[in-house]
This record gives C-alpha cells, structure tokens and sequence, in this order.
C-alpha cells in the first residue's frame, strides 16, 4: 500500500509540475509553486487514499488513465460553467463550430445547477425550428437524467449522425415538462444578413460573431445602401438569441460604427497578460445613422461586448430584454498527447467600466416578449420556410419549357417574393416594430 500510494504521489507530482511549466508564459513570472503549500500535500493524501480505495473495492475495475482523467475534469469543472478539460476530439469540435459548420441540433448551451440550460438556439436548425427558447432547460437527454452527467457528456449525447434522431424532455416556466424529438442535421451558420425594412431602416441580424462576420456585415451594409439608393436613415442590429463567438469578431463589428478614440472592451484577471484594452478604429461604416440594438436573455458574450460598447459610445439604443450575463474570458492551453484546458482566466468590462459578468447590459428601452399576431408567438416565426409554402408562390414549371432569359426573371421573382415575405415576418415582431418607431422619432427629431 505504501509503495503504491508513494508511486501515485509521484506520478500527481510530477504532472502537476509540468502542467505549471508549460503554462508558466501566461502566468508570465508569478512564482506559485504547490511545494510550498502545506495544504497541497494534505489534499494529495486524500486524493491517493480515495484513488487506492477505488483500485480495489469498486465494483468494476477502473484503468488509471480513466481515473486520472475524471479526477482532472472535476477538478477544472467545480470552477465555473465555462471551464473545462477538452480530450483531442473536443478541441476539434471547438474549433470546427468557430467556422461555422459543424454536426448537432443547433443549440449553445450552458449549465444550470444539475441540469443544462439552452442559452439560445441558433437561427435555422433543428432546435430552432423545433421550438426551443432562451431559458429551457433540458432535463433528459434520450433516457438520460441531465442531472448525472456533465455538460461535455450532454454535448456528446446530442450529437450524433445527420438524419439520427434525439429525443430532449425539455423544462421551461409555468408549463408542465414537455419531450421534443429532434433531427440532427450538419449545422451551417450564416452569421449575417439583412434587409431594407421601411423608408431608408436597414435590418442586420447577426446570429454569431464568427470569423468572416465583420467583412460580411460590411459587404450587407454596401447592398443595402445599393437597394435604398442612397446612404441608410438608420439601422437596426438584430442581436437577439445571438449566443456570442470570437472576441476578435465582436470588436472587429463594434469599430465598424464607432467614430471616435477610445476602447471596445477591456479585461482584468489575475495575471497581466490577463489585463488587455482593445482600441476603437475610428470609421463608421453608416456615416452617424442612428443604430437601435435589439437584445434579449439569449444575448450572451460577444453580442454584450458589441452592445456594450455601442451603448457607452452613445452610439447606439439598446431596446429588449436584459442580456444573458457571460461576461468570462477563456483561454485555451495545450498540454500533452493533444488534451487541452479551456480555463476562466479573466472577466469582460464595458469602456466605462461595467462588468458584464452575471448582469448582462440592461436596454435602454425595456420591451416586453410579446406578439403582435395573437395566433402567433414572435418566438415561432420561421425563417425557414420553403418557396412553395410562401404566399402566391409560383407554381413548378418545365424549365426546357422556358428561355434562359425567361428562366432569371422567374428567379429574380422568387428572390423578391422571399425578400418581401421576410420582410414582412419582421414588421410583425413586436420588438422590430417599436425599433422601427423609435428611429422613426429620431428622424423627426434630428
């Protein structure tokens, strides 16, 4: 017994001092070492006692690394929902959704206590045509009980093979639990697009802040100028269950429309290199046009950075609901055979100082979740519907039957009947409708 528990000793030791000298550059010179903590030893002991105990009585036999690698992820999870122990396959997957396509139902969850909360769910997939909101809580996964399993074995559990389907018992306010059966599918992202609403309002909905985003709201802002035939009386940037992405993406969209000198964001931790200002650029994109953000609880991260930053710059309106409040920095570090740490290292303020962190940013306008369509909830519109489901829809025809000539004016007529049913699916959200007289004032005003 002696010798086994001096062997793990050794072996705990020994990795622990090198997971501290293969992250001592962000640390960047803080000389912690756990040789000098009375309490590290003491932990260990225990730790040893209970991994001896587990070697020899659990019912089944346990290899070491799988030990070693739950005891890891324990450790990292009980700090906060956000960080995690990533094995090869998980950081591929991380890296796969920054780029906006990867496999699952669509939706960017978090943990609430023993269960998995739906932060948002992204704009048309699987779980946003099935009717998923901001605020669910899934409670089974198949036959799985959420509450006995961690959230990287929930994210497993919903992913699988385009055309396989997953069940979810899904818990939501003042309604009894309720089971969805969902198809999984490859998930796409369109990060961007937007529209002319109503004499000279452009509409931006970003749904998340990839890597091409910023480039390709300038290239939507440039078409909207093209359709209204001259610069935009003003905007609206549809944040709304935009669960967030890369920071660089966020501060790169926030310069577009500020035009003055000062900073996007900022960030403070426990180390310095922890502590960082990102700069303004000065160069708006809409030339002054007054700008209404619309946000709600599914607003999380990167779109609180972008409001946030548009709302102390006095660049922007913010009306909705408060946001969702994840307001943590995490940094990702390698460690060996390709394991990754994805770790809180710091929190997110806003240029005048406002942590984001559980507060979220609060609207300047507070708005009500409520529907203008009776019938319908603004929650179930679908963007997603097919040509033939649209009204007044043209019916199949033989293309051998037409010109090539006749065939572009047929599609430049369906593009336009999809543009102008889009169109009028946003006019009838409550949240798009007061934005649009909000600046309707403004104009009047200015």
């Amino acid at each position: 017994m002696t010798n086994s528990k001096a062997l793990i000793k050794s072996i705990i030791l020994s990795s622990f001092l090198f997971f501290v000298a293969s992250t001592s550059s962000i640390a960047e010179g803080e000389n912690y070492s756990p040789l000098d903590s009375p309490s590290f030893f003491e932990g260990l002991n225990t730790f040893t006692s209970v991994f001896s105990q587990i070697k020899q009585l659990y019912v089944d036999e346990i290899d070491d690394e799988t030990l070693f690698n739950n005891a890891i992820k324990g450790l990292i999870e009980g700090l906060d929902p956000h960080s995690s122990f990533l094995e090869p396959k998980d950081q591929s997957d991380l890296s796969e959704s920054t780029m906006g396509k990867f496999g699952g139902l669509g939706i960017v969850i978090g943990t609430q206590g023993n269960y998995i909360e739906v932060i948002s769910p992204i704009d048309d997939t699987p779980a946003y045509r099935a009717g998923l909101q901001a605020g669910d809580i899934i409670l089974q996964i198949g036959d799985q009980n959420v509450s006995q399993i961690n959230l990287e074995e929930g994210v497993k559990l919903m992913r699988g093979a385009p055309g396989t389907k997953v069940k979810l018992t899904i818990g939501r306010p003042d309604i009894a639990p309720f089971v969805v059966e969902i198809t999984r599918e490859i998930i796409t992202i369109t990060s961007a697009k937007g529209v002319i609403l109503d004499e000279g309002i452009g509409y931006l909905r970003i749904a998340q802040f990839q890597r091409p985003t910023s480039d390709l709201v300038k290239n939507i802002i440039s078409d909207l100028v093209a359709q209204n035939e001259s610069e935009l009386d003003s905007l609206i940037i549809d944040l709304r269950n935009n669960p967030g992405g890369l920071l660089d993406s966020a501060i790169d969209v926030s310069n577009l429309f500020i035009d003055e000198t000062g900073i996007v964001v900022y960030t403070e931790g426990r180390t310095p290199s922890s502590n960082i200002s990102f700069p303004t650029k000065p160069g708006d994109i809409v030339n002054g046009a007054p700008i209404v953000i619309l946000m709600n609880k599914g607003s999380a991260s990167a779109s609180e950075i972008v409001a946030g930053a548009l709302q102390d710059h006095k660049r922007a309106i913010i009306m909705g609901e408060e946001s969702f409040g994840k307001g943590s920095v995490q940094s990702m570090l390698s460690l060996e055979d390709g394991y990754g740490l994805k770790l809180t290292t710091a929190r997110y303020y806003t240029p005048s100082g406002r942590s984001i962190q559980s507060k979220g940013i609060t609207p300047d306008i507070e708005l009500e979740n409520i529907s203008l369509d009776n019938d319908e909830d603004e929650d179930s519109i679908d963007f997603s519907s097919q040509e033939k489901d649209l009204k007044n829809a043209l019916s199949a025809e033989d293309p051998t039957e037409l010109s090539e000539e006749e065939i572009l004016k047929v599609q430049d007529e369906i593009a336009e009947k999809r543009d102008q049913e889009y169109i009028e699916l946003l006019k009838g959200d409550y949240f798009i409708h007061e934005a649009i007289n909000v600046l309707k004032a403004l104009k009047v005003y200015r």
